[in-house]
């Protein structure tokens, strides 16, 4: 990441405009630094590329705490160069440990990439992991509960395991957080609910286990206390908690707006089947809100962590299910949320564990969803089932030791798409528009992060080479009916 680059960060994490954001830029470029004599602690010291600490230190065992934005987009956060949403917290997670500018998730949307997470492969090996997502019960699209999961491996090796939040990897009575792993779990099965009344197409979605309970509280603010209230319970062995928010996904109600929440709920009991969609609602302030409650909600959970003295031997890291959708802020990606544009499956990345990452660093490596279910378990000296090998490639030698980051392909299709990163390169086929068919298209990516430059009748022996190992992973997982 360039010293101007970082300068663009550092002045939007502190909430200024995207045209002083610019400004910024334009005056590290002149001055040859980032920020020179800007005159805080935050902009005296300035991120870094990323550098292994090799240090031994901390529990062999951390925590691990896992936490998802739901449709988040890649700049929608104050690090990533948001120009008007505020992230404090989440900032500071950047901070205080490592931001990744190339992490993807495993999908474009949310139920296949939490396929990739809790499995960690490729989610079209399971039939479940081929809807786009999960739209409603069926006995045959779920994670089977002899499906080895990575909470089921963790649980397996001593650690307690809890969920709150967003599910959306099946609907009982065939599936559950509690029967892929999780000891605890409160939460939605489906994709989405109205923050207030947890109202869907399929009656009221809020579970305490298994069991059906009311919970009228806005949603993000009641899962993060959750959380924190589990972070500060008397704990005698390692925890894995995953913290699944609904936010910012639709329906656009942010805290304190009941009588949208009201409205959409009587359209949705009226039988109206896209009233959560809310494709009349919402707006840049409202979404603005429903971001803002979300890193307020991560740093009440942290501010546990600290509290409780758990916070150096915890391993944090944060992510989206995929990209954004109406109102995220994606510069300078292209795309959104169902597609695989870069806007669709770039998101953002952050990972701090005190005990052994160092602060304030950034990283340009490539990695995916599954790549941290294999980096989690590794780390924590758990070993895949033999049974169902990882497609994920674990980068905690990486992390951890200053080795070099496996290299290896980046994998994505859709009914429609398909996608597959090798380094700098991008190979992608994706429709066009007026009904075109679609074409093979190969972008370099270190150059082009906005996919403009169509470079496949240049370097035809890369999208070649690209599109013959898409093919070769593809034949593997299953087709889509």
């Amino acid at each position: 990441m360039s010293e101007t680059e970082r300068g663009a960060d550092e002045a939007s994490g502190r909430g200024i405009s995207r045209r002083g954001a610019v400004a910024a830029m334009a005056a590290a470029t002149a001055a040859g630094t980032a920020l020179a004599g800007a005159g805080t602690a935050e902009a005296e010291t300035r991120e870094r590329p990323f550098q292994a600490d090799p240090r031994p230190g901390g529990s062999a065992r951390p925590n691990i705490l896992i936490i998802l934005g739901d449709d988040l987009g890649w700049a929608d956060l104050g690090c990533y160069g948001s120009p008007e949403i505020r992230t404090p917290h989440l900032d500071g997670l950047a901070r205080q440990g490592v931001r990744f500018t190339d992490a993807y998730s495993a999908a474009a949307v949310c139920s296949p990439t939490r396929f990739g997470l809790y499995t960690g492969r490729y989610p079209g090996r399971l039939r479940g992991g081929l809807e786009e997502p999960i739209a409603r019960p069926d006995e045959l699209h779920g994670i089977p509960r002899d499906h080895p999961t990575l909470a089921s491996l963790l649980k397996g090796a001593g650690y307690a395991t809890a969920m709150f939040g967003k599910w959306h990897c099946g609907y009982l009575p065939w599936y559950s957080p509690l029967k892929s792993g999780w000891d605890t779990f409160f939460g939605n099965l489906s994709g989405a609910v109205d923050y207030y009344s947890k109202i869907t197409t399929e009656g009221r979605d809020l579970y305490e286990g298994e069991t059906p309970v009311e919970s009228l509280g806005y949603y993000t603010d009641t899962l993060a206390d959750r959380a924190a209230a589990f972070v500060r319970e008397r704990h005698d062995r390692p925890w894995l908690l995953n913290l699944n928010f609904t936010a910012p996904h639709w329906p656009w109600e942010g805290p304190g707006d009941r009588a949208v929440s009201r409205e959409i709920t009587s359209r949705v009991q009226a039988g109206d089947g896209q009233a959560l969609w809310h494709q009349d609602g919402g707006s840049l302030a409202t979404y603005r809100r429903m971001v803002e409650a979300l890193d307020a909600g991560v740093g009440r959970v942290l501010r546990a962590l600290r509290e409780t003295g758990q916070e150096r031997d915890t391993l944090v890291l944060f992510s989206s299910d995929n990209g954004g959708e109406r109102w995220s802020y994606q510069w300078p990606l292209t795309g959104a949320k169902a597609g695989l544009n870069e806007g669709g499956i770039r998101v953002p990345n952050l990972l701090r564990w005190p005990a052994r990452i160092r602060p304030r660093q950034v990283s340009g490596v490539p990695v995916i969803t599954q790549d941290w279910t294999a980096t989690i378990l590794e780390i924590t000296g758990v070993r895949p089932a033999a049974s169902h090998p990882l497609d994920g490639r674990s980068i905690a030698p990486y992390l951890l030791r200053g080795a070099r980051p496996p290299e290896h392909d980046l994998f994505w299709r859709t009914r429609t798409s398909r996608a597959l990163r090798r380094g700098r390169w991008k190979y992608l086929r994706a429709p066009r528009a007026a009904g075109a068919a679609p074409a093979d298209a190969l972008y370099d990516l270190a150059a082009d992060p906005r996919e403009q430059a169509d470079l496949a009748r240049r370097r035809p022996d890369v999208l070649t080479a690209l599109s013959a190992r898409w093919e070769e992973i593809n034949k593997d997982l299953l087709p889509y009916s």
